[in-house]
């Protein structure tokens, strides 16, 4: 198990830490650290405060993604899903939070609004070429392999 350094920002004090909430589930919730009662009219979003900030180790980085109850329930999602939270990144974990509903989107102290997944990452260097090496499919793109 990794372990993450975790910082509770005075205006988080009172949200819980973000929390797998079964024994097999990928990502935690993560948890709406709002001054009061926010909303996100339709077709606008918001950026969310979690009230925290972490110390990822070098080598990993968190994704912020969508809640797929939310989704599906509520229509909202992430705008820049899923969000990175880099390991030299010690600011607040904030949530982009878009309404694709018909509905305003009312956002209460401590609701689960996102979800964090925390993903060890492998650096790359490129190598330029002149030619790549040829597969089955080649160079078709979207929808080339089926329906």
């Amino acid at each position: 198990m990794l372990n993450v350094k975790i910082k509770k920002l005075a205006h988080g004090t009172d949200v819980p830490l973000p929390t797998y909430m079964s024994d097999h589930a990928a990502g935690m919730d993560l948890y709406a650290a709002v001054a009061k009662e926010t909303v996100i009219p339709p077709g606008e979003w918001k950026l969310v405060p979690t009230g925290m900030a972490i110390a990822l180790p070098e080598g990993f980085e968190a994704q912020v993604r969508p809640r797929s109850g939310m989704a599906l329930k509520q229509g909202i999602s992430i705008l820049n899903t899923p969000g990175t939270v880099d390991a030299d990144y010690r600011g607040e974990v904030g949530v982009i939070l878009m309404n694709h509903s018909k509905k305003d989107l009312i956002i209460k102290r401590g609701d689960r609004i996102a979800q964090m997944i925390v993903n060890k990452i492998e650096r790359i260097k490129f190598e330029e070429v002149d030619e790549l090496p040829g597969t089955q499919r080649g160079a078709g793109g979207f929808g080339h392999s089926g329906k």
